[in-house]
């Protein structure tokens, strides 16, 4: 029973992870003016929407449930950084991708920490393995994005 219920909270801490991106995402695209990004930070919203329903039916599977939407505190970090970075800089795509870019390898960081319980996990390792690969090929978007504008 303790096995499942860390199980159910490892995935848990990952579903405020993604609805964290989430909503990161969604609050760069409300700042950016550039259609391209926008178009970008909206696909990897949708790919954490996804995330998150894959996250919670493998809690369901365990008998826990998480009805979170938003994402936890660190999101709200996320969005006000976001926020801050906006205001202060004069070219604004650059600190939104910096921003994102800081939610991203956090995110990471806890799949890593996840994915080292892989026998705990073993029943949704390919799952957790899949997602981070995603997250991985948006950071080197993201970066690939940042370094582009940095050099203009």
């Amino acid at each position: 029973m303790e096995k499942n219920q860390e199980i159910i909270n490892d995935l848990k801490l990952l579903v405020d992870i993604v609805n964290d991106g989430k909503e990161g995402y969604t609050s760069a695209g409300e700042v950016t003016d550039s259609l391209e990004l926008k178009a970008l930070f909206l696909k990897y919203a949708a790919q954490r929407i996804a995330y998150a329903a894959e996250l919670k039916q493998h809690i369901a599977l365990h008998g826990g449930e998480s009805k979170n939407e938003e994402g936890g505190i660190l999101g709200i970090l996320h969005r006000t950084w976001i926020d801050i970075k906006q205001a202060l800089s004069s070219r604004e795509e650059v600190a939104v991708l910096g921003a994102v870019e800081t939610g991203e390898e956090a995110a990471l960081e806890k799949y890593d920490q996840i994915l080292e319980k892989e026998i705990l996990h073993a029943d949704h390792i390919s799952m957790l393995q899949k997602q981070r690969s995603g997250i991985l090929e948006a950071l080197k978007e993201i970066e690939t994005h940042q370094v582009r504008l940095e050099k203009l």
